[in-house]
């Protein structure tokens, strides 16, 4: 069957079908392998896209800027703009889409990246919200494939460890359910994914033959896992008590012992960066100064053999590229 995504946005990996997100990867794959050649892309040359950031940005906005300048495309890094100021979303969505081929935006609502694709007559691409993180899940997808010799995805057990409620353990949820993983949140009952999310996916999952469940014991999910992912345990723009955040993630610190108890020794280390691993942050430094150690990680495993976490950050450039080209190109 033919997979056209031409005009379609970016939103969530829910939004696709399994043999969309297949088409995706491998468009990764090819466009990796033309870029380490040396062929220069020319899909995207004559488009203008246009970059709205929120949110700060290191590896989605200069992801999105090489990828988009590779294949040919102009864009633009919009600040200091209008937007949901003094113009609407459904405005300035309308503004843009008469100047720009494409429109990247990285913030806090789901709901704003939903409006901008609902009223910009363009494609829209989710460069990270609140609930969702599409584009670093094909990177993630990518890398698994790369590293464990071109296995079924669907063959795939994959734990993500620490805060299960945040937006990095749903969306890759959400892609897991897609592509038949067994995938396995793994954290504290207080932090666990929200319940309508889960009877969702576990409900998509009787389709594709996924198992999808969440757990508090370290042992039953780490079993036979192929890889261990996890995230800085508190958000971007989240308010908590630190303390209380860290002793009740602390049990899921990925350290040296937990990737034992998975009885694989080519497990894989994943995080979508950035990390604390170490105290070489000012944020790091700053807990540490209260007697908190904030790290998801320990930097042994950081920077184990096992871990491929700039791997992943290297395909972010890749797959959105590949989504740039499938449905704007």
């Amino acid at each position: 069957m033919a997979v056209n995504l031409k005009g379609r946005s970016f939103l969530s990996l829910q939004d696709f079908s399994p043999l969309e997100i297949r088409y995706m990867l491998d468009l990764s794959k090819d466009l990796k392998q033309k870029k380490r050649m040396g062929i220069k892309g020319t899909a995207l040359e004559t488009k203008n896209v246009v970059l709205i950031f929120d949110k700060s940005s290191t590896r989605t906005r200069c992801a999105f800027e090489v990828a988009a300048l590779e294949e040919g495309a102009h864009v633009t890094f919009l600040t200091n703009s209008q937007l949901q100021v003094k113009e609407s979303l459904e405005d300035s969505a309308k503004v843009l889409g008469r100047f720009y081929d494409g429109i990247e935006y990285r913030g806090f609502k789901q709901s704003v990246v939903e409006k901008l694709a609902e009223h910009a007559g363009v494609p829209v691409w989710n460069g990270l919200t609140d609930t969702d993180h599409p584009t670093q899940i094909l990177a993630d997808f990518l890398t698994i494939e790369e590293h464990l010799n071109n296995k079924l995805l669907s063959d795939v057990k994959l734990v993500f460890t620490g805060d299960t409620h945040n937006n990095m353990c749903y969306a890759l949820m959400y892609g897991a359910v897609k592509m038949g993983m067994h995938f396995v949140a793994l954290g504290p009952k207080e932090l666990e994914p929200d319940a309508e999310i889960l009877a969702k996916v576990q409900e998509y999952s009787k389709q594709t033959g996924a198992v999808i469940e969440f757990t508090d014991n370290v042992d039953y999910a780490m079993k036979n896992a192929d890889a261990v992912y996890t995230d800085v345990w508190v958000s971007m723009g989240e308010k908590v008590d630190y303390a209380k955040r860290v002793k009740l993630l602390k049990p899921y610190q990925v350290n040296r012992e937990m990737l034992d108890k998975s009885g694989n020794d080519n497990i894989l280390f994943m995080h979508c960066l950035p990390a604390f691993h170490d105290m070489e942050t000012e944020v790091a430094r700053s807990h540490e100064a209260n007697g908190l150690d904030i790290r998801e990680v320990t930097d042994e495993v950081f920077r184990s053999r096992n871990s491929v976490v700039f791997d992943e950050a290297e395909n972010r450039m890749h797959t959105i590229k590949a989504v740039m080209v499938s449905t704007m190109g």
